[in-house]
């Protein structure tokens, strides 16, 4: 990843924002680990400034609240990251497979809106995607 999040991306952000009103920010700040951000047009700066250092910064369309939809729709022959929020926000995630998914179910039954995001490189495919630059704007990231 060689594009910085930089005003025009942030400006695409703000686009992909006015026609679906939120979305889901995935912030790496270090291979395999992740923080995870729904944006709003009213909490995007917030976010903003909030991110790490370096991140890399990946866009995807918002979570579905319909959470059993997202759970039967699971395939029984690859892995995915299954991202949630709970009840009180909190977003968290993992990676499962088919022999995870009864537990899943019983762990995120509360869960207000999740979805299920592919991890085969061919089906990754995220609204926008960049690297964040350093105070300077140089970008040294490399992802």
């Amino acid at each position: 990843m060689t594009e910085p999040a930089d005003e025009r991306f942030w400006i695409r952000v703000h686009t992909a924002l006015a026609s679906r009103h939120a979305l889901l920010l995935e912030e790496s700040y270090v291979r395999n680990a992740a923080r995870w951000h729904r944006i709003t047009p009213d909490n995007l700066d917030t976010v903003r400034a909030s991110l790490g250092p370096r991140a890399l910064l990946t866009v995807w369309p918002d979570l579905t609240p319909d959470v059993g939809a997202v759970l039967a729709a699971l395939s029984q022959e690859e892995s995915i990251e299954f991202v949630w929020e709970a009840q009180d926000g909190t977003i968290s995630h993992a990676i499962v497979d088919d022999t995870d998914y009864e537990e899943l179910s019983a762990h995120v039954a509360d869960a207000r809106a999740a979805c299920a995001l592919p991890l085969s490189l061919a089906e990754h495919h995220p609204l926008l995607c960049a690297a964040l630059p350093d105070s300077d704007g140089v970008l040294r990231a490399r992802w």
